[in-house]
């Protein structure tokens, strides 16, 4: 039997030491740093909506822009933070009061002021440079956050991916509010609350993948 000193001296022969993460609030405003890269790339592009210093002295306007920003930078931070070992899911709840003000603005604005959508006013052209700001968000970011927290997707991968959606979400929903005119009220409910449950779906999707990997037999 080989001596416990000498297994012990074996094992630890050819460990390599491990390069201990930043804190998670510094990992955050990495990645909401990248986030405002983005969003200044496509404004450099693409532009600001029309009249949208007019808009944001809008008070509905204001409110429901400032939900949609301050709900990706909150679920940014909390991703960050529940994605730790230890961590309380508690975290989870930082970004629901941005969340909550967020969909009541979008449901004021839609229930009392409803606009109809002009026949033939959304045209092809506009309507492809929405998608493409969608996914030119969307999807860097998505592989970003993937990127910095897979070390989560092991240990503790439902709740991270939720707080990552719904950053990405938030984030999203906030550069097509700048650079779109999206004034029909059937354009916000779709452009929205329409992206921000399709990347939550995405979310819920790729914890199904990971689970059902992890359940595999080796």
């Amino acid at each position: 039997m080989t001596p416990t000193d000498d297994l012990i001296s074996a094992l630890t022969a050819n460990l390599r030491p491990v390069r201990r993460l930043r804190p998670p609030l510094l990992r955050a405003t990495g990645f909401l740093l990248l986030a405002a890269l983005i969003l200044a790339m496509i404004a450099a592009a693409h532009g600001w909506r029309p009249g949208l210093l007019v808009r944001l002295a809008e008070i509905r306007f204001a409110l429901s822009l400032a939900g949609a920003l301050f709900t990706g930078v909150l679920a940014a931070v909390a991703a960050f933070l529940v994605s730790l070992p230890g961590r309380s899911r508690h975290w989870l709840w930082l970004p629901f009061p941005a969340l909550a003000l967020w969909l009541f603005s979008i449901g004021y604005q839609c229930l009392s002021f409803w606009t109809p959508m002009a026949p033939g006013r959304a045209s092809p052209g506009e309507t492809v440079s929405c998608v493409a700001t969608l996914v030119l968000t969307s999807l860097p970011l998505s592989l970003a956050l993937g990127l910095m927290l897979r070390h989560a997707a092991s240990f503790n991968p439902a709740p991270v991916i939720f707080a990552a959606s719904l950053s990405v979400a938030g984030i999203t929903a906030t550069a097509l509010t700048l650079f779109h005119p999206i004034d029909a009220s059937i354009e916000i409910l779709m452009f929205n609350l329409g992206t921000g449950l399709l990347i939550m779906l995405s979310g819920a999707a790729i914890h199904l993948f990971l689970s059902s990997r992890a359940e595999m037999p080796e």
